[in-house]
């Protein structure tokens, strides 16, 4: 795992590649080298940092030559030993161990139909020194990101947003639709970027730079067509394929260490990672008592030391009590664009304490949610559709109107019913893409529009459409699975693999995700929804897979979240940053944001009337964000 950069076609490439290499450092310590091609007439220069994982010698450090063409990849290919042999037999040589030869040869051989072949996370530059054309890749599913920046008569890209921020920030100017996008989801979709003009190489997809300035984008893998073609064939062999899984993924020259929640997901990989190797260790996260009372958290702890002790792991704990005040511009910073979710904290202090330990990789159940219909917002819409069934009487005037007057909070205890019952009733009588949207955002339209000035109301309504046109992009027959083929393309690559990447890699270690994984996503969507949420059950399939190796404790306990304590930040160690940096600062000055809105959604959390600390958390994010872009030379185009 590593951070790459580069500049194609650019008068002042060096400097650019040097500028943002240092900026990603954080992303490989073990190395770094910058590669420089200048003839006739392409310039390209490729800039790379080495978090040494697989084949550890300097012979396999980046950027990597040879015969006329240069890699640069960040990344790991886990089935890299099997095309290895392929491509050996077929006459090719090799002078180092590692997967980033066998990525070149590959391509070499077979081109951008080499992409198909890959089982891993990647994200890669390839200069082909003969043709001038520089292309860019990124795996199927988006692990691993990759930024790019059509400039001059070429392009410019990187690992993450704010090496090229960076390099380039002055002629930089941010995107209001995204930063609106960002309070809606609280996260980014990958087809957005704060910054305006920089794109995301989608996942799935490769593209061309050629040296007159001509380019070309394909995509080589869709989860929309692979969720298609599963759902018409037999249903997968979920215990083979996860064992599977989970054994490629442990491929590395380092040792590999696990998380461990005590949940299903980080339970079932540990547990299998242990068999495969008896060395390896778990690392978990507990909260101060206090935060977990105002909260309402179950204690996860508990069910980490019961896997743990019943096989034979040796676990790690981590207790999250940080000084947020210091650590928020550090996380905001760390993520790169404005992503208002806490769990990168957590991410980001258990692999600080990894590393510190001397650990390069980590294992994660990361995925299985989204592909299995795990989240508490699958069943909630779900129950949704059926909750529609009862008179609209009982419904809209009963029902609707109790729930809304419960309070969230009581004598300093968080009320965790009332918080769901209120949640669930903003979108349990709407339309199914509605309901689902609403189920995990921020906001409705109207609500979101109402924080805004005026003049920005327009951008709602595509937000709201993209939603939508994504939504609706399927022919699947099956309500829970599309709902999991939309979290697939939108929620786990825009927030749970964006947060996951810039945590972990700002640590300088690698976390890996045997659930979000090609043949797991085709065996996941083979899989019908009836089998995924079955009488208020989800995640049924893959509890029922997972039965051959954990205890039933573990399997079918109440689903908790990967979460912080919020509510206990907010009202507690955040509440001067809240009143003078989100109600005092830029966003509520320059009219983007509109204070009495602002300020409503404070009081109504201070009061305990409603749950907004996760509102008040990403707009505090955003205003942090906005402020730290402007230091940097960013326009700020609020209006």
């Amino acid at each position: 795992m590593c951070g790459i950069a580069g500049c194609y076609q650019q008068h002042d490439g060096f400097a650019l590649a040097e500028a943002m290499s240092d900026r990603i450092a954080h992303r490989g310590p073990d190395a770094d080298r910058i590669y420089a091609f200048d003839e006739g007439d392409v310039r390209a220069f490729l800039a790379h940092r080495r978090l040494s994982i697989i084949d550890l010698s300097s012979e396999a450090d980046q950027p990597f030559s040879k015969r006329g063409l240069t890699i640069c990849y960040n990344g790991e290919l886990y089935n890299y030993k099997e095309l290895r042999a392929e491509l050996s037999k077929a006459g090719v040589g090799f002078r180092t161990n590692g997967d980033t030869e066998v990525v070149l040869e590959a391509w070499r051989r077979w081109g951008p139909d080499a992409l198909k072949r890959f089982r891993g996370m990647f994200a890669f530059a390839m200069l082909d020194e003969d043709s001038g054309s520089m292309y860019l890749a990124r795996d199927p599913l988006g692990i691993k990101p990759l930024y790019f920046l059509r400039r001059e008569a070429g392009v410019v890209f990187a690992s993450e947003l704010k090496a090229l921020v960076t390099a380039v920030g002055s002629e930089l100017r941010t995107e209001p639709g995204a930063l609106i996008a960002s309070m809606l989801y609280y996260w980014l979709p990958e087809q957005r970027c704060a910054i305006d003009g920089v794109e995301k190489l989608p996942p799935g997809s490769w593209a061309e730079f050629r040296p007159d300035g001509s380019s070309r984008h394909e995509m080589y893998w869709r989860v929309t067509d692979v969720a298609t073609e599963a759902a018409a064939g037999p249903p997968a062999d979920l215990r083979t394929i996860i064992e599977e899984s989970v054994a490629a993924h442990m491929v590395a020259d380092v040792a590999v260490s696990t998380f461990l929640s005590g949940g299903l997901d980080s339970s079932l990989v540990t547990v299998l990672a242990k068999r495969m190797d008896p060395s390896v260790d778990s690392y978990t996260i507990t909260f101060r008592a206090q935060d977990q009372k105002l909260e309402a958290m179950p204690d996860d702890a508990i069910y980490a030391r019961k896997v743990a002790q019943q096989f034979g792991i040796d676990l790690h704990e981590i207790e999250i009590a940080p000084d947020v005040v210091e650590l928020l511009p550090r996380i905001v910073d760390i993520l790169d664009e404005p992503i208002g979710d806490p769990a990168a904290i957590n991410t980001l202090l258990m692999c600080d304490t990894a590393r510190d330990a001397g650990v390069k990789v980590l294992l994660s159940g990361m995925g299985a949610d989204e592909l299995f219909g795990g989240y508490r917002k699958h069943l909630a819409c779900v129950m949704g559709a059926q909750y529609q069934r009862l008179p609209g009487v009982l419904r809209n005037g009963v029902i609707g109107p109790a729930v809304r007057r419960l309070p969230v909070t009581v004598n300093g205890r968080g009320l965790r019913y009332a918080r769901w019952a209120k949640r669930f009733e903003t979108f349990a009588n709407l339309s199914e893409e509605t309901a689902f949207r609403r189920s995990y955002t921020m906001y409705d339209g109207d609500q979101l529009a109402g924080l805004l000035s005026p003049d920005l109301e327009p951008y709602v309504g595509k937000l709201l459409s993209e939603h939508a046109d994504i939504y609706h992009d399927t022919t699947l027959d099956d309500h829970v699975n599309r709902m999991c083929l939309a979290d697939s393309r939108m929620f786990l690559p825009g927030l749970n693999l964006a947060y996951t990447d810039r945590s972990s890699m700002a640590a300088s270690t690698e976390v890996r995700t045997p659930f979000v994984d090609p043949i797991v996503a085709r065996a996941a969507f083979s899989i019908p929804g009836s089998e995924k949420i079955h009488r208020r059950v989800s995640k049924l399939a893959l509890k029922k897979a997972a039965e051959a190796w954990l205890p039933k404790e573990i399997i079918y306990r109440p689903k908790a979240s990967f979460s912080a304590p919020l509510r206990a930040w907010v009202r507690n160690d955040l509440r001067e940053l809240v009143d003078d940096t989100l109600l005092r600062g830029e966003l509520v000055g320059s009219g983007f944001l509109q204070r009495a809105a602002v300020q409503k959604l404070v009081d109504d959390e201070r009061a305990g009337r409603e749950d907004y600390s996760k509102q008040i958390w990403q707009l505090l994010t955003l205003e942090t964000w906005t402020r730290h872009m402007r230091d940097l030379g960013v326009t700020i185009t609020s209006l």
